[in-house]
């Protein structure tokens, strides 16, 4: 899908800065990929939940953006998988859809504190907005790898049907009881064309957390909320948990940039730490 993109920089193909390989791609479609990238030596540890940093050379300066990694720990060798929304006018997206995969890259991290409670065995309620999906996608992975997967409710919304990004992963563990996980994405946009098909819920995801508290019984006592995404869907989802009797320590989140601050060109998995 490279020839789609054709960004007027020129990106260097050597420099210096550059410590880490495009190694692998897999787009879900025109506008939505997975990116494995891998440090030239040994891999660097992270926790679930953190994220990398990556990118290129243009005219002289380092063009990049930090990326929550969907991928396990235990994998980094292999490379870090990133979920990535191709932004149009993006500063950097355009470039990373313009790589081939070989492409040598700058990878820097891991930074974060959106990372697991330790030992929590209570219900993870997972809520994330497009591709804030990917750090629970990290931690289920990690924790399903070690033999102590917890019980987790998973909602990710999105405009189309075809953006839902891991669920083949999720509906799979849901369906085999591989991974204890309730998969609900949800559509905010139900009468498109492209959504006729669709038929599991619809409306913004922070519109469906108290709905989905009530049917299954998730309160303070028994759950804690992990919120990854767009700042004024953490806003408002985290408003809900709270008028729910949720405690503040109760709800962790992590926004794609501060609220009233989205960066010009912002590619869609920016993560700022905010807890």
């Amino acid at each position: 899908m490279t020839g789609l993109v054709t960004p007027l920089r020129v990106i260097a193909p050597e420099a210096p800065q550059y410590n880490a390989t495009l190694v692998d791609r897999q787009d879900q479609h025109e506008s939505l990929a997975y990116f494995w990238i891998r440090f030239h030596g040994d891999p660097t540890p992270f926790e679930p939940g953190q994220y990398m940093t990556i990118g290129v050379m243009v005219d002289g300066r380092i063009v990049q953006r930090p990326y929550s990694v969907a991928s396990a720990p235990r994998d980094a060798g292999k490379g870090y998988e990133l979920y990535v929304r191709l932004v149009e006018g993006g500063q950097f997206t355009p470039l990373l859809w313009a790589l081939p995969v070989g492409h040598r890259m700058r990878m820097i991290g891991p930074k974060g504190k959106f990372t697991l409670e330790p030992d929590d065995d209570r219900i993870h309620l997972f809520i994330s907005s497009g591709t804030g999906n990917a750090p629970f996608v990290a931690m289920m992975r990690e924790l399903l790898a070690a033999g102590a997967p917890r019980r987790a409710v998973f909602l990710n919304g999105c405009s189309y049907e075809r953006d839902v990004g891991y669920r083949a992963l999720l509906e799979g563990w849901e369906r085999s009881g591989e991974y204890p996980v309730t998969f609900i994405p949800t559509v905010s946009r139900p009468a498109d064309p492209s959504n006729a098909g669709w038929t599991g819920r619809t409306g913004r995801v922070e519109s469906i957390v108290a709905p989905v508290c009530e049917e299954l019984g998730l309160d303070s006592s028994n759950t804690i909320a992990y919120l990854c995404g767009n700042p004024d869907m953490i806003l408002s989802a985290e408003e809900t948990l709270l008028g729910l009797g949720f405690s503040e320590a109760s709800v962790k989140k992590e926004l794609y940039w501060p609220k009233g601050k989205e960066p010009k060109g912002a590619a869609a998995g920016t993560v700022t730490s905010d807890q």
